[in-house]
């Protein structure tokens, strides 16, 4: 799986479909979607009409809060392949770690593996409790865990957690949405590689080894944010940016105190 990939969040029919073809086109070939954001069909539709084989493509996507459960995830996941226009999944995540729902979800997530339906599975926003949760049950250890992670969500102990349990930590949202692009320390950051704050936060997350997908649908912003693979943030300032931690969620939800 490539490290940097297209978030297609908050993207709608026609924007969505165009951003994939765009990133496509620029060299992207990490495409991450989810039932919940109601845009798999368009996302499908990028892919299909971009001038590159579905092979080498890497398809995520989700299950629904309102689709986990056992059978119920499942037909989720056959309805997701049919959007994307496509017969198996890269990797297929829980979305949300859901109060008496995500036993059942898992087991079919390793069923859905099983059959080859997905080539990978994983989660999204579990904390190490849930990481913990999950080894009462599991046979397979998540390939990926996708969380909000940026330098001023700085997971350090979820990070080694996952490290140590072979599972690649994704981060979602690493741009904060531009929250933080004005933060004086960033700018400062930026100015010394002579890059943008997007590309040094998207950086950020490619030198502690994780995996991030940045959203945009803007051709521009989408090559200013791939241009982040073509440089490196020293020893000495990633160390920094790491003190750069505020505990700030940008989406105001704690998973473990929301789900």
């Amino acid at each position: 799986m490539p490290l940097l990939g297209l978030g297609c969040w908050d993207m709608n029919g026609k924007e969505a479909q165009q951003a994939v073809e765009a990133a496509l086109e620029i060299g992207y070939r990490l495409i991450d979607t989810a039932s919940m954001y109601e845009n798999e069909t368009e996302v499908g539709n990028g892919i299909s009409q971009a001038a590159v084989p579905r092979s080498d493509i890497f398809i995520t996507t989700k299950v629904n809060n309102s689709d986990q459960g056992y059978d119920s995830t499942l037909r989720a996941c056959e309805v997701s392949m049919k959007k994307l226009g496509t017969d198996y999944l890269d990797l297929y995540l829980v979305h949300w770690p859901i109060r008496g729902k995500r036993r059942d979800t898992w087991l079919a997530l390793e069923r859905l593996l099983g059959e080859g339906a997905v080539r990978a599975i994983g989660v999204c926003n579990y904390t190490i409790p849930f990481l913990r949760e999950l080894d009462e049950y599991a046979s397979v250890v998540p390939a990926l865990n996708q969380v909000e992670f940026t330098p001023y969500l700085f997971q350090k102990e979820l990070l080694d957690d996952c490290r140590q349990r072979g599972i690649l930590l994704q981060s979602w949202a690493p741009l904060l949405r531009g929250q933080r692009f004005s933060d004086p320390k960033l700018i400062e950051m930026a100015q010394k590689y002579g890059k943008t704050p997007a590309q040094i936060l998207i950086r950020w997350g490619l030198d502690h080894g994780i995996s991030t997908i940045p959203k945009s649908a803007s051709p521009a912003r989408l090559r200013e944010n791939f241009g982040a693979v073509e440089f490196q943030i020293s020893t000495e300032d990633i160390e920094e940016m790491d003190g750069w931690n505020e505990n700030f969620r940008m989406s105001g939800l704690d998973p473990e105190a929301h789900w």
